[in-house]
Parts: C-alpha cells; structure tokens; sequence
C-alpha cells in the first residue's frame, strides 16, 4: 500500500519558447523559467539557451524567438501545473514538456551549460552598462559635429556680396532711365 502514497519523481525536458525581444533580459527570462519550476518543487538538472531562430510561422507578431532547454526532475503530479504556468505567463510564447527518461544521462550532463549563461548573462551586463557610460561621450562629441555645419553659414555673406553688387549696378541704371 505504500506504492500508492509514494512520490513518483521522474525527469523531463522542458523546451520553453520566448520573443526575440525577451533575448536582450537573459536574466530576467532564466529566472522566469526557474521561477516556475521551483513554485512546482521541481529540481533543475540541466540547462541550455537555444541560439535565436526563425519561428515557422508567426505567433503573437513575433517572427523571431528565443529558445531554452531544461532538463528538471519532478514529480509527476506537478507537471499539469507547470504546463498551467507556462500558459498563463505573458512572456513564454510556447512551452512542451516531455518525459525524458529515454534520454541517456551523459547527454543530460553534456546539455547543463548554466556556467556558460551566467558567464553570457554576466557579459551582456558589462557591456550593457559600458554602453550606458559610453553614451555621455557620444552626445559630448554631437556639438563638434555641427562645426563643419557653421562654416557654411560664413559662407553665405560672401555669397550675398555679390548680389548687392549686382543690385548696386542695377539701381543706377533705373535711376537714369528715370
């Protein structure tokens, strides 16, 4: 009888499709996906971002989309609620989630590249903020732009002079007409 109140764990691959635009907060979207499996008890065994691809048809006006790759271990009675979860969420555009005990566990292993996202969430940020600190100096450097747009404003009274010279040479001719 104990076989019946016993805990069925079992592992899964989870595959969790995002906007192209979720790409830029890499962070935001492995929290989001840890959020969900841990408010189900589940345990991440592996991890690992798709690169970007073209979707094969539209969903939601996105034409481009994120892809990440989860094995996780569970119980089996939470599943219905991490597929409820992944439905509800305004940032996932599509998520499957799949028994994976015919998945050899080298590959599980060789799939777990949480080290190489936070090493990518951690350069994205850096660059993010050299970008911030980079911006002053790009507006600092508009103004010497509109020099070269000054000169040829100077330029133009040189050019009017030859027009009054030419009014001056036209008026005396009106003046003895007259």
């Amino acid at each position: 009888m104990n076989t019946m109140s016993e805990v069925r764990h079992g592992i899964y691959e989870g595959i969790f499709l995002f906007p192209q635009s979720a790409a830029a907060d890499l962070r935001g979207v492995i929290d989001h996906v840890n959020s969900i499996l841990d408010r189900a008890g589940a345990e991440v065994v592996a991890m690992q971002k798709w690169d970007e691809r073209r979707l094969a048809y539209d969903i939601a006006s996105n034409k481009r989309g994120l892809y990440i790759l989860t094995y996780f271990k569970s119980d089996r009675s939470r599943i219905p609620s991490i597929e409820r979860d992944c439905n509800l969420s305004e940032l996932i555009l599509r998520a499957m989630v799949l028994r994976a005990e015919h998945v050899p566990t080298e590959e599980i292993e060789a799939a777990d590249q949480r080290a190489t996202l936070e090493d990518e969430i951690k350069l994205r940020e850096t660059q993010a903020a050299e970008a911030t600190t980079a911006a002053p100096t790009v507006t600092a450097t508009a103004p010497a732009a509109k020099a070269p747009a000054e000169a040829p404003a100077a330029e133009a009274p040189a050019e009017e002079a030859p027009a009054e010279a030419a009014a001056e040479t036209a008026a005396p001719e009106t003046g003895d007409a007259g």
